[in-house]
């Protein structure tokens, strides 16, 4: 009789293959709940999450800067300070410049709104259409009565999505002081954060941490580069055409950049609506033809020659990262998707290699067990070959 009837009865009354699928789902649940968790942690911590991986990816841009200052014999906290109010001082003057040539192209763009409103309406008025002005004037008016019937939902949905100041001034903080930190001495945080590991797999980690962020730093340098490449070519198009705030819309353009392949499309799609009221329908769509050309130049050119096989991903990847991205953490989310991703490429790579030690061993022991093997006398009942 068997020791335990019901568990050798239960062994022989469920197949091999439902046995096998059983194991693998309870271990796929263990593993689900266990990301779950660990999203609902971070959405409670989302105040402290974001700001430390907005300050890793900035980290990332500036960190060859100060590594070459260092390099050069400058302390350490000197070049981090150089670079951080050189950073400081060129973002303040682009933004400044931006937003005067807001302010000076604004009035412009209104008048010219204005007049391809009235030409719209004439249009309506004596083109085929043949529409009467009180029709027009009352969709105007019931449109602008609709917006004011709504503005107080639309004012609280506002504030109800947005963040707070106090909030937001936080973050600001926090990426500010964590940016310092990651910039002196990013290093010797990694290496501290890696003795919660064992120990035989504490090496390893801090390679895997080492190669994700180097990937990460190729993919921040170089999406600056396609950002900035695509800024250039969008503006000058704007600025040839005579669009009105054609330097506000490629810093739009630029910003929206590093959401790959969907920002700068979204951002250019707002160039396209100001040549669409300011100028027509023909410079709309030669506008929607540059961004076409341009984001084709991009995707065939720019993307795998400037990105390399660092930060390889493939495009199905991307889509999925960013989508995810956007339905778990709105913009940021989709802003934070993709450099995610191009970390944990790279690190978990490093983590699942062969370990050449162990390697190593495991060749010592198979030759040593050839060796006993040929050198094992022939026993006096065995054949001959």
């Amino acid at each position: 009789m068997p020791a335990n009837p019901e568990a050798a009865f239960e062994a022989g009354s469920v197949e091999p293959l439902v046995r096998k699928a059983a194991a693998w789902a309870w271990r796929l649940l263990v593993i689900l709940a266990a990301v779950l968790a660990l999203l609902w942690v971070v959405s409670k911590l989302e105040i402290i999450v974001v700001p430390v991986l907005l300050a890793l990816i900035i980290s990332a841009l500036l960190v060859p800067a100060v590594d070459w200052i260092d390099k050069r014999g400058l302390p350490r906290g000197a070049a981090v300070a150089l670079v951080m109010l050189g950073g400081f001082a060129i973002l303040g003057g682009i933004l400044a410049f931006v937003i005067a040539q807001f302010v000076y192209g604004l009035p412009d763009l209104t008048e010219q709104i204005s007049r391809s409103i009235d030409s719209t309406r004439r249009w309506l008025i004596e083109g085929p259409l043949h529409l009467r002005g009180e029709q027009i004037s009352n969709a105007g008016n019931a449109a602008i009565q609709a917006l004011h019937n709504n503005q107080s939902k639309l004012t609280s949905g506002a504030l109800s999505t947005a963040a707070t100041i106090t909030e937001l001034v936080t973050a600001a903080v926090l990426v500010l002081f964590t940016l310092i930190f990651f910039l002196y001495g990013g290093r010797n945080i990694w290496q501290y954060v890696t003795k919660i590991f064992p120990e035989d797999a504490r090496a390893r980690v801090r390679e895997a941490g080492i190669a994700g962020y180097g990937s990460l730093i190729s993919y921040v340098r170089a999406t600056f580069l396609v950002a900035l490449t695509d800024a250039a070519g969008v503006g000058t198009g704007l600025a040839i055409m005579g669009i009105p705030l054609a330097l506000p819309l490629a810093s739009l353009v630029f910003l929206g950049a590093f959401i790959p392949l969907v920002g700068a499309v979204v951002a250019g799609f707002l160039a396209v609506v100001v040549a669409l009221l300011a100028k027509g329908f023909v410079y709309a769509l030669i506008t929607l033809g540059l961004l076409i050309a341009v984001n084709q130049l991009e995707a065939h050119l720019l993307q795998p020659l400037v990105m390399g096989r660092a930060v390889s991903i493939h495009p199905l990847g991307v889509v999925l990262a960013i989508s995810t991205g956007g339905v778990l953490g709105g913009i940021v989310g989709a802003l934070l998707a993709v450099p995610t991703v191009a970390f944990l490429n790279n690190a978990i790579q490093v983590l699942l290699a062969p370990d050449p030690s162990a390697e190593a061993e495991m060749q010592a022991e198979a030759a040593d067990q050839a060796e006993l093997v040929q050198a094992e006398p022939d026993r006096p009942g065995d054949k001959p070959d």
